[in-house]
């Protein structure tokens, strides 16, 4: 089982132990994270109410996983469930790209553990999937989204018209990327800047402060 640590969480697969605090989560942000999330299938039972339903979401990853086509993982800080980033439409050969989503406990917002968590699955799928290109696609009113790219600087690619189907309308989303030569040339920056680093500020004779 891949798991990955940062300073403040640990990144896992979801696993069907986990279904209670996953269903707590769940319900507690549903009108929070209904507004950016695809529907349920007409008929399908929700994994945040049926424990069966959750079990078969966590084999669904588990498949992926192991055909590599999808890593997926929960956020959890002291123990506590708080989230999820996911590695999707893994896809080989010359692309060899996939497209990271996240999510995070409304509770938990603000406090980092977004781009704390997206910088360390950025590595992992450069590194060890070998991915060359990582996208991130935002619904552009999706302000708290927008600022975990933006405070890690991710290059904006421009907009993609009406991309995906999100709670039954066809949204426009904001394609954010990064290739494995940015990643190269900017890892250690990135992992300061989700760490709240400023590299500026911490050299001798820079301040951070505004000029007055």
């Amino acid at each position: 089982m891949t798991q990955l640590r940062t300073a403040r969480l640990l990144l896992r697969p979801l696993r069907p132990v986990d279904f209670a605090g996953y269903r707590e989560v769940r319900l507690y942000n549903a009108e929070w994270l209904a507004r950016w999330e695809p529907r349920l299938p007409p008929g399908a039972a929700s994994p945040a109410q049926d424990p069966s339903a959750f079990a078969s979401r966590c084999s669904a990853r588990d498949r992926e996983r192991q055909l590599g086509t999808g890593y997926a993982f929960g956020m959890f800080h002291r123990e506590r469930f708080c989230g999820e980033i996911n590695l999707n439409n893994v896809v080989r050969g010359a692309f060899r790209s996939g497209h990271v989503g996240y999510w995070v406990d409304e509770r938990f917002a603000g406090q980092g553990f977004v781009p704390e968590g997206l910088v360390a699955v950025l590595g992992f799928a450069i590194e060890q999937v070998e991915l060359h290109r990582v996208e991130i696609n935002i619904i552009p009113r999706n302000d708290r989204s927008l600022r975990v790219v933006e405070k890690l600087g991710l290059r904006s690619e421009g907009l993609a018209e009406r991309l995906i189907e999100i709670n039954g309308v066809w949204e426009d989303h904001i394609r954010f990327a990064i290739t494995a030569e940015e990643w190269a040339a900017r890892s250690g920056e990135l992992h300061d800047l989700a760490r709240g680093v400023d590299r500026a500020a911490s050299r001798p004779g820079v301040s951070s402060a505004p000029p007055r």
